[in-house]
């Protein structure tokens, strides 16, 4: 069949993947920071990356504001909850949030982290 041109208006979206920093999670929901804006209430697939494992969740747009503004680019943050979160996911966002807890309980620097004064 031959292409055919649009002579009017079509319009559509593309999903890129793209690197994203996660600030914070939880059972219901991530903070992350990116170099692009999301719109309040858009869906996303993010994938999170949980030590030895990864999982790819579905998450609506909460918010999302101006982080930092420099010279040439704009960072991001925003806060996107799970929508739909398959059983599996769940647990093994629970699973690394408990991992990660239980290693800051037992650090000499405490639940702190290094960096605190």
């Amino acid at each position: 069949m031959a292409r055919l041109d649009i002579l009017g208006k079509l319009s559509g979206e593309v999903s890129v993947l793209a690197p994203i920093l996660v600030h914070d999670t939880s059972p219901g929901g991530v903070l992350i920071e990116c170099g692009f804006p999301l719109f309040v209430g858009s869906t996303h697939d993010l994938r999170l990356h949980l030590g030895n494992e990864s999982v790819i969740v579905k998450a609506r747009v909460a918010h999302c504001r101006i982080a930092d503004l420099g010279h040439e680019s704009v960072r991001y943050v925003a806060g996107l909850e799970f929508m739909n979160l398959p059983p599996h996911a769940g647990f093994a966002i629970a699973t690394y949030i408990e991992q990660l807890r239980r290693q800051r309980e037992s650090s000499p620097a405490g639940p702190a982290g290094p960096d605190s004064p």
